[in-house]
């Protein structure tokens, strides 16, 4: 079992920015993970994809925040962060960190961390 525990979110204005921070912790015997990352889902749409990165580094970024954002990867302490720069208004929502595993692929989620960016 792992749990995810973010932190970071907040309001922020326009053009400004955050650091979004989400720390793995498995309870009981666990595999590795394999991929990290970021979701987020605004209010009335779909949960979408921020960011990813893999155990061997490898990053997939949405295009509409490819400029803008960067995540990153502590292995050892299984840390992810989520470099938000020149947020936009559209980029509020409430942002997800994910897990998965390297042998089940089994999903973890975490509690969500509200990011509000106003105009």
């Amino acid at each position: 079992q792992i749990q995810l525990v973010e932190s970071g979110g907040g309001l922020v204005q326009t053009g400004g920015s955050l650091r979004l921070s989400c720390a793995a912790s498995a309870s009981g015997k666990s595999f590795g993970i394999n991929i990290m990352g970021w979701y987020r889902q605004a209010p009335g749409k779909q949960r979408e994809l921020v960011a990813t990165i893999t155990a061997g580094g490898s990053t997939n970024v949405a295009d509409s925040v490819r400029s803008r954002f960067t995540i990153s990867r502590d292995y050892a302490k299984d840390t992810v962060w989520l470099q938000m720069n020149s947020l936009k208004p559209e980029d509020t929502a409430v942002y997800y960190c994910n897990a998965v595993l390297d042998v089940t692929a089994t999903n973890y989620w975490g509690q969500g961390t509200q990011v509000t960016v106003s105009s």
